[in-house]
């Protein structure tokens, strides 16, 4: 109960001494602004939406069914969700018709990286339900619900990558048993992955996966906490939490309690200018800015405020801090948005990560950018 006061009051004196004041708050129009401009200059980049994403230095074009452009989709029908443009919904059909509904690697995946499509398409099969939009994605998840194995969730981003995959199924077909499986594989993922679980309750943070946990270390001696990788958990925790029954009580304490620890875990090592390093305990790491580690932390904290989760009165100025650092240093006059880190599982990777630099793949940091930026617009938009 003493380090949990001590604990508290630290944050209460960090939010204090570093709070923005009511003249920095964004408005609606402003937020929907900047959604719009870096989504338009994505869509008129990418007007073919089969077009596969070149990796120069691998040598080879990716399909756009893969993870990177599922994420982007994420945000877009988000945003669709504030800001109903037939155009954008279209785009999200024309995709997946492109793709005929199928996942990379085919039914026969059980990486999440590969199912991360099937939240769009299952999104648009609830508005549309024609079955081929439901057929593959569901034989996939079917075919592991099929077998005991439940540790096929090995590094964190794969949370967000799957978790909403299963909890949709279980919306569309009534059938619990989805969200009960993904809550499995989630406890395996927090308790037993790496020895002793990827999770580290004392810091409330999670390492990516076994390479990272003790004795590793970050240059300056401490753990290593990947920003997005974090990230990525706390969107897992939100995009879950928009679809879980209230009955399902547990798993809705479990979710709740995950991120309101992570977000406020997280306050403490926000940078200065309102951004998050890509190594949350070695600011010198690779230190500097970085979007999309940024955006889904506050995508979890604008959810928490939004949804009577967390304290307006804390957060709210972390958030706007962090909103208006990405929108004025990192979104470009013509939409495009500098600051975001290729791919990859650690500080070092996806390097340089600067204002003019392009990523290997920049559909994610969007579709961070614009989970990011919905929530955002709900909670100035009141």
């Amino acid at each position: 109960m003493l380090m949990a006061g001590l604990c508290a009051a630290v944050l209460f004196l960090f939010i204090s001494c570093s709070g923005s004041s009511r003249e920095n708050i964004p408005t609606a129009e402003q937020v929907m602004a900047s959604m719009e401009l870096a989504n338009d200059y994505f869509m008129k980049k990418w007007p073919d939406t089969s077009e596969g994403m070149p990796y120069p230095s691998r040598n080879r074009v990716y399909p756009s069914n893969i993870w990177t452009r599922a994420v982007y989709y994420e945000g877009l029908l988000a945003l669709y969700e504030t800001n109903a443009k037939p155009e954008y919904l279209q785009y999200a059909y024309d995709w997946g018709e492109s793709h005929g509904w199928n996942l990379n690697r085919g039914a026969s995946t059980r990486n999440a990286d590969n199912q991360c499509c099937g939240q769009i398409y299952l999104e648009l099969y609830q508005r549309d339900p024609r079955p081929e939009l439901l057929d593959t994605i569901k034989a996939s998840v079917d075919a592991m619900m099929a077998t005991d194995k439940i540790d096929d969730w090995w590094w964190i981003d794969a949370l967000q990558m799957a978790m909403p995959v299963f909890g949709r199924l279980s919306l569309i077909t009534g059938d619990h048993a989805y969200f009960e499986r993904a809550h499995q594989m989630y406890l395996y993922t927090k308790h037993k992955h790496g020895g002793n679980g990827l999770y580290n309750p004392a810091d409330r943070l999670w390492w990516r996966d076994k390479d990272f946990v003790p004795p590793y270390t970050e240059p300056n001696g401490k753990d290593c906490y990947w920003s997005r990788g974090n990230g990525w958990v706390v969107a897992a925790m939100v995009r879950m939490l928009q679809i879980l029954p209230a009955e399902l009580t547990e798993q809705r304490e479990e979710y709740t309690r995950m991120l309101m620890d992570m977000c406020e875990a997280v306050i403490p090592v926000q940078r200065e200018d309102g951004l998050w390093n890509v190594s949350l305990h070695d600011p010198d790491n690779y230190g500097g800015k970085k979007l999309s580690g940024t955006a889904l932390f506050v995508y979890g904290m604008a959810y928490g405020v939004n949804n009577g989760l967390l304290d307006p009165a804390i957060y709210e100025s972390v958030i706007c801090k962090a909103w208006n650092a990405m929108v004025n240093d990192c979104l470009h006059e013509n939409g495009f948005l500098g600051y975001v880190q290729g791919t990859g599982k650690e500080p070092k990777d996806g390097q340089p990560v600067l204002y003019d630099s392009v990523p290997d793949f920049e559909d994610y940091g969007l579709g961070c950018f614009l989970l990011a930026g919905t929530e955002v617009y709900k909670m100035v938009n009141f």
